[in-house]
């Protein structure tokens, strides 16, 4: 059987700690799974020094693989430095939708009584973030100017994930754009996403304009939600959901880019959050995110054995957290290397038994 090739990303300052805390889960040893790593450094300082050739080439070596993880990494705020590798990642590798799902995490109390999960079905590229902008004039006569751009081909992608994921996961889709204010550009959204509907008819859909999706998630818990949203929309929607079930570092991320037929073909995880510099060097950081990363990527490399380890880590994980071992945004006090190891443990333990049991 030949292994797969998983791309690493390296980042930035905590980031990096918590993808080598992910990497020692992944480790052959503990996964039983045939991997190989390949590493690129994308970190700030290698970025700056390669003028970004480093993510195109990292980018290039993901679409050949189809298997990705990638640390947090800064983006540097003058416009004219080397920019976010993560919006170019997403170009370079034809990413599509980025897939960011709360849930609950046991033994800590969601805000608002939610309880189902609730993931985010985020355009991962178009909108805001590959916008043109300029200004005209001086004083307080200047004016800002903005183009945004919207393809119709993405927003489908993420209508019909959108509904692929709601039938697997039992779930509503609900929310999306604020076609009322933007029919024309949002209006292409809202078309696509009613024309997923026909295609499902069984997947229940409960369209709702962004704000009101907003102000109605402090209100349910009965049931499992799936919110398709456009780039920036998901982008502030996500960490909101995931802060919801109790912290930022308690859920992954993953960049998907699909075939023609939308199924995957390339898949990109990394932890929601940033490179935490005031963190950096203190080992108390939650490794959840990035451990969580590691168990979704396993689901995309496509062997039984993999799927099962995948969902190994991702019980170990939660089973953990569940018995008391918890870093202190969770009100614990247990370092991140202990974390890990605990999770480790709870791995080898679980596929150990699940071999012998057949």
């Amino acid at each position: 059987m030949s292994k797969s090739t998983v791309v690493v990303m390296k980042g930035d300052q905590t980031g990096q700690e918590l993808l080598e805390e992910a990497l020692r889960v992944l480790d052959p040893s503990v996964t039983r799974c045939d991997l190989v790593f390949e590493e690129y450094d994308l970190s700030l300082e290698n970025r700056r020094a390669t003028h970004n050739e480093v993510v195109h080439q990292a980018a290039a070596r993901v679409r050949e693989t189809g298997l990705g993880i990638k640390a947090a990494t800064i983006t540097p705020g003058n416009p004219d430095d080397v920019g976010s590798p993560n919006a170019l990642l997403r170009e370079l590798i034809g990413g599509q939708v980025i897939l960011r799902t709360g849930r609950r995490i046991p033994a800590v109390r969601p805000l608002a009584g939610v309880h189902q999960p609730i993931s985010v079905v985020r355009m991962a590229v178009d909108g805001v973030y590959s916008a043109k902008e300029w200004r005209e004039g001086e004083g307080l006569d200047e004016v800002a100017y903005s183009t945004r751009r919207l393809s119709r081909r993405v927003c489908r992608a993420v209508a019909e994930f959108a509904f692929r994921h709601a039938r697997r996961s039992n779930a509503k889709v609900f929310g999306g754009p604020k076609y009322t204010v933007s029919p024309i550009y949002e209006g292409m959204f809202k078309e696509e996403l009613d024309a997923a509907a026909q295609r499902y008819p069984d997947v229940p859909y409960d369209p709702q304009l962004i704000d009101a999706t907003y102000a109605l998630l402090l209100e349910t818990s009965g049931e499992a939600l799936v919110i398709p949203a456009l780039n920036r929309d998901g982008d502030n929607l996500s960490d909101l959901v995931i802060k919801m079930f109790g912290t930022i570092a308690g859920a992954e991320s993953v960049i998907l880019s699909f075939d023609d037929n939308f199924d995957v073909k390339v898949a990109v995880t990394e932890a929601p959050h940033g490179t935490a510099p005031s963190l950096q060097g203190k080992n108390i950081a939650n490794p959840m995110a990035m451990i969580l990363a590691g168990a979704a990527l396993l689901r995309y490399v496509g062997t039984d054995r993999a799927a099962t380890t995948s969902r190994a880590i991702y019980e170990s994980t939660l089973e953990a957290v569940h018995s008391g071992v918890r870093t202190p945004d969770l009100g614990g006090q247990t370092t991140t290397t202990q974390f890990t190891d605990e999770v480790i443990r709870r791995v080898q333990a679980k596929l150990e038994v699940w071999d012998v049991l057949g």
